[in-house]
């Protein structure tokens, strides 16, 4: 099957939906498929090897240029090409974070007018370059945001598409509300030239499915998978009755809930069954969270607690693999209702305890995996929005502070990426049937 991967590059950032999307489209050409992996807007950043192509459709510059200067849709091709060159996007989009919300709004309303947008042109050199030189047999979007111009994928050929939701209502919720409304309505335009959603939980795709009034005829719940690889055979360290760490790794972000961590640490430091406990941190920090990040800095190091967390930083693949095996406890509490759950799949295959919000997808991955288990589970769920529940919860997980002799190979086996490309190709296939998770 030739399929063309539409994956939208995230300013450097390292997201989930790229090591998402950049895994899936690896283990898909592994299994002996021609999957072209394509990236839109930036090149995307992964801690993987990276098996996207040398080319950026729709790149960053060029669609915020047309979106302030629209006679520049009359530019010359080869100009076009210039700013569409990863040397030149990757600093100029470093601080992408700090677009306005009423521009972002604009952008967002022209890029999924399609050909009818201020970015038609961008649009115009995907389709001649898939119909021409491609001509793939499904194509796949990373999310609906992207897909102004499906209409005009499906008048080229007999391509199938497919759109991935995984998140886009969080991109949605951060625009002024008119925009946000004006979005929704073009979302839901697109909806009926889609051949298939594909989600990873029965609660985002409840969600979606109201939002965009999408028939549920046309959704595809898909367990998520990730490569297990370097998490396979990696003992975990014996508990130490010196410390115990509780490891968060996620972006340095207040929709990640690092916040919440941060104030249920100091709330138990300090109390007789935790005084042994230290907050270890890492991810990725944007410039447009530099000042929550400091805010964060400062409360610990006012409570009196400079000396008992770390910050690592952005870590790479298998700097992260040791990170979450050497970690006590994994904790991203998140204060959005989280659509996927990647990081959580890559502490419990590390064999990490973790204790996570009861919402979003997080409550289905925690009953997979005690349903895959066999009642085993490595982690608990704490009440959403309760700071005293979290703060119960870890306490709790202190004092248990089970020792565990790492995942069982039912978990790795299950979660592993190829057994996902894999539930994922049977999607693909025509006339394929509606599947849920549950």
């Amino acid at each position: 099957m030739k399929i063309a991967y539409l994956t939208a590059g995230a300013a450097g950032m390292i997201c989930g939906s790229c090591l998402h999307d950049n895994a899936l489209a690896k283990s898909l050409i592994r299994l002996g498929h021609d999957c072209i992996l394509i990236p839109a807007y930036t090149p995307i950043r992964t801690d993987d090897e990276d098996v996207s192509i040398d080319r950026i459709f729709m790149g960053g510059v060029n669609v915020y240029l047309q979106q302030k200067m629209p006679w520049l849709a009359y530019m010359p091709r080869w100009l076009d090409s210039v700013l569409n060159q990863s040397w030149l996007i990757n600093p100029l989009t470093k601080n992408a974070g700090k677009t306005s919300p009423a521009l972002l709004g604009a952008l967002t309303i022209s890029m999924l007018r399609g050909a009818q947008g201020r970015q038609r042109k961008e649009f115009q050199r995907l389709l001649d370059w898939l119909s021409c030189d491609i001509e793939p047999d499904v194509m796949i979007f990373t999310n609906l945001l992207l897909g102004g111009g499906i209409p005009e994928v499906k008048r080229i050929g007999t391509t199938r598409v497919f759109v991935t939701l995984q998140g886009d209502d969080i991109f949605l919720d951060s625009l002024p509300a008119n925009f946000r409304k004006r979005a929704i309505e073009l979302m839901q335009g697109l909806v009926p030239y889609i051949d298939g959603f594909l989600i990873h939980s029965d609660d985002y795709a409840d969600r979606m499915a109201s939002l965009l009034q999408i028939p549920t005829s046309r959704i595809h719940v898909v367990p998520l998978g990730i490569d297990v690889t370097d998490f396979r055979n990696r003992g975990r360290p014996k508990p130490s009755p010196e410390t115990f760490t509780i490891g968060y790794l996620a972006r340095m972000a207040p929709e990640k809930g690092l916040h919440r961590l941060v104030d249920a640490f100091i709330a138990i430091a300090n109390r007789p069954e935790a005084k042994h406990v230290k907050l270890k941190l890492a991810g990725w920090m944007g410039p447009q969270h530099a000042e929550f990040w400091n805010e964060q800095k400062a409360k610990l190091n006012r409570s009196g607690l400079g000396d008992r967390w770390e910050y690592l930083g952005s870590i790479d693949r298998i700097e992260k693999a040791k990170f979450l095996s050497s970690i006590n406890l994994f904790c991203v509490p998140t204060t959005y209702t989280e659509p996927k759950g990647l990081f959580l799949l890559e502490a419990i295959a590390a064999g990490t305890p973790y204790v996570q919000p009861d919402h979003g997808a997080f409550p289905e991955l925690h009953r997979r995996m005690q349903m895959i288990d066999r009642g085993r589970c490595l982690g608990t769920l704490f009440q959403a929005d309760s700071l005293d529940d979290l703060s119960a919860k870890l306490v709790q997980a202190i004092v248990d502070n089970p020792k565990l002799s790492g995942v069982s190979e039912r978990i790795l086996e299950e979660i592993d990426i190829t057994i996902h490309a894999q539930r994922v190709l049977e999607c693909l296939q025509p006339n394929s049937r509606s599947k849920s998770a549950t």
